[in-house]
């Protein structure tokens, strides 16, 4: 028989999953649901409450459970939620179509000359075909496509567009989530970084960077359609008067000197003022293209408090998102806690695995721009924390491995003007985290200068 304790914590269960599920009820047709969404309302306190329940039940010291076994109980309690079945994404409402393209999209004529015309099939159980086609920064990927893919759990045909997403449709996740499951998606670059974006049955699509086109269908490996579609690909030349500029890789960016470097600290710190992470990277640029050249490379801002991120991860949806706004502790830089946190990592992998970083805006800037300071690292498992005996996450002791990595996702989005790495005066290479884990270092500072014209282009005539 359980005891009163267990059994609350897994009423928490239940009180989640029950929100969960008459949420996707109330967003799937507002207009007839009005009384669920008043049961949302009356559900919300105890949801909220039990949730912050078990947060204190990984805080109870009377608790005869070890710290590691709490916290893997308060793990697959989460998962149990966000994954019954498969892994999450959004929900959309159901009679919300998803359409491949914008109207200023489908009006949009290139004006460059057609440098490549070429036809491919995809067939249901190719889930990315190299093109062959390598396109340059500002070039027009102009697609139509034509076909039907069948689901076995479908109750039709669908075609390059996808199928409509809904709630029955809330625990699968895709390479897209922006579109439905059976679109016709696409890449440029790197498949590890690149980022995809929905082609549809009609689209033109402005690349900001080079790399090698790829096109694909939007589904999971294990959740295959049958069919075809037939892809006409057109590849057009820049737009005349217009170019886009690639991502220099330059020896020093001005104003990021020693004088700089002497007012920064070569490390964060925890509230007891332990040095912990290394500052491996800097940016110059405003705020909204930081936020903007994070979110476009496919990085997710991370709540920095606990219980704030663990409410919000459920009520949300249960969708990549979530998984990557699990819980990033504070760290300190310039007397505060960070301003931002960004978390790059698979569904699911995150518990143990997650690539993310903490962002300090200075109190100072180089030449009239705003200077960010950031510390990246690596998740890859579990280790003790030294300072009290707990469990804290590991990091990657090669720590250049990330900086390298965030260099590579941010300079895919065309929205970095210029990089370089800078040596500073008596550079940090190696040294203990607050926790007791050990990193090293070639002891470089990655400096990227952000474009603060959209795609890194210039206009050199008018349009």
């Amino acid at each position: 028989m359980l005891g009163v304790g267990t059994a609350r914590r897994l009423g928490f269960v239940g009180k989640a999953v029950h929100l969960v599920n008459i949420q996707g009820v109330a967003a799937g047709s507002q207009g007839s649901h009005c009384a669920v969404y008043d049961a949302v309302q009356q559900h919300l306190g105890q949801l909220k409450a039990s949730l912050y329940y078990v947060l204190g039940f990984l805080d109870d010291k009377s608790n005869p459970m070890t710290k590691l076994a709490k916290l893997a109980f308060v793990c697959s309690v989460y998962m149990a939620l966000a994954c019954p079945t498969r892994v999450g994404a959004q929900l959309v409402r159901q009679d919300t179509p998803v359409t491949s393209a914008s109207p200023q999209d489908e009006k949009q004529i290139p004006r460059g000359k057609r440098r490549v015309s070429q036809e491919v099939q995809i067939t249901g159980e190719q889930s990315w075909s190299d093109t062959g086609i390598d396109v340059r920064p500002g070039e027009h990927i102009v697609i139509a496509a034509t076909g039907k893919l069948r689901y076995a759990d479908a109750k039709e045909d669908n075609g390059p567009e996808g199928i409509t997403r809904g709630f029955k449709d809330l625990l699968r996740i895709l390479p897209f989530n922006g579109a439905g499951r059976g679109a016709l998606i696409g890449r440029v670059g790197d498949a590890e970084i690149s980022q995809p974006f929905l082609l549809g049955a009609h689209h033109d699509f402005v690349t900001p960077v080079a790399g090698r086109l790829a096109i694909g269908i939007n589904q999971a490996s294990d959740d295959i359609g049958e069919g075809t579609y037939t892809v006409h690909i057109d590849i057009h030349e820049p737009d005349p008067g217009v170019t886009y500029h690639s991502t220099r890789q330059v020896q020093t960016i001005p104003g990021v000197d020693a004088t700089i470097f002497a007012k920064l600290p070569r490390r964060v710190a925890d509230k007891n003022d332990n040095p912990g992470d290394m500052v491996n990277f800097l940016i110059l640029g405003s705020e909204g293209a930081m936020q903007k050249v994070f979110t476009g490379a496919g990085w997710v801002k991370v709540d920095a408090d606990v219980r704030g991120t663990v409410l919000h991860g459920v009520l949300e949806s249960i969708s990549k998102e979530s998984y990557l706004t699990m819980p990033m502790s504070p760290l300190y830089l310039f007397g505060r806690t960070q301003d931002y946190g960004w978390a790059h990592a698979e569904p699911i992998k995150v518990v143990a695995s997650r690539n993310h970083l903490r962002i300090w805006k200075a109190p100072f800037q180089v030449n009239g721009q705003t200077l960010w300071v950031g510390a990246a690292t690596h998740d890859i498992g579990f280790e003790r924390d030294e300072r009290n005996d707990g469990v804290t996450h590991k990091i990657d002791p090669n720590v250049d491995l990330e900086r390298d990595y965030v260099e590579k996702t941010l300079t895919a989005t065309g929205l970095v003007a210029e990089v370089a790495h800078a040596l500073p005066a008596n550079p940090l290479k190696e040294a203990r985290t607050a926790t007791g884990g050990s990193f090293h270092s070639d002891g470089r500072v990655l400096v990227l200068k952000l474009n603060e014209s959209p795609g890194n282009v210039d206009a050199t005539a008018s349009q």
